[in-house]
């Protein structure tokens, strides 16, 4: 164990200050339409994110902001591009903020406010860890809040929860040395239905979750 990956670690817990807790990704609307049910349903709901929505997209984005020399604002207004929606766009750049005002903070640093996957990139490249190390507890972090967010509403009993938290592990790991290597021509969205759920959720008439 590292300091720098304890720093990491730190900087990806639900106990920082980036308000994850308050965002679903659009998985409260998808709830709400009986989408989503179980912890069978969230695996799949996640894993299609994960390998072809904003999971794969912001590994790709923190892999490159990983990487020496790498041009924060040009893979930052990349990112703002690919929000589909404002929802999306709030979520990346609110949580992105808060954590370089929290990495800042304790480091030293000063860490501009990015979209998430950039600011994390552009925080964690002095740690010096394996970026598929990274990536993968960037991943994991991102399915754990949203594993968190079932829970509540679904809701899921605890267990079933960890059980379909601890089924998306293969996939993660696999996404996060395939994105590792990868760059921006190699980004690519198909997640249609969570996008569209997303954009749904912001006239969602009594809503829990920011998005």
């Amino acid at each position: 164990m590292t300091p720098g990956l304890l720093s990491l670690v730190q900087w990806l817990s639900p106990a920082f200050p980036t308000g994850g807790y308050a965002y679903s990704h659009g998985l409260e609307q998808v709830i709400h339409d009986g989408l989503v049910r179980s912890g069978a349903d969230l695996t799949a709901w996640l894993s299609a994110i994960l390998r072809h929505g904003a999971g794969r997209q912001d590994a790709i984005l923190l892999a490159c902001a990983l990487r020496e020399g790498a041009d924060a604002e040009a893979l930052a207004d990349l990112a703002h591009a690919l929000a589909p929606s404002a929802e999306r766009w709030r979520e990346t750049m609110e949580q992105g903020a808060a954590l370089a005002k929290a990495v800042s903070a304790v480091t030293c640093r000063d860490i501009p406010a990015l979209p998430f996957p950039v600011a994390l990139g552009v925080a964690a490249a002095p740690l010096g860890l394996p970026p598929a190390q990274v990536i993968a507890l960037y991943l994991h972090a991102f399915a754990s809040n949203l594993t968190s967010a079932a829970v509540r509403f679904v809701p899921l009993g605890q267990n079933a929860g960890q059980q379909a938290l601890s089924a998306l592990h293969p996939l993660i790991e696999a996404l996060a040395a395939d994105c590792a290597m990868a760059t921006t021509d190699d980004i690519t969205s198909a997640a249609l239905a969570a996008d569209l759920a997303a954009m749904r959720h912001e006239t969602m008439d009594v809503r829990i979750f920011k998005t």
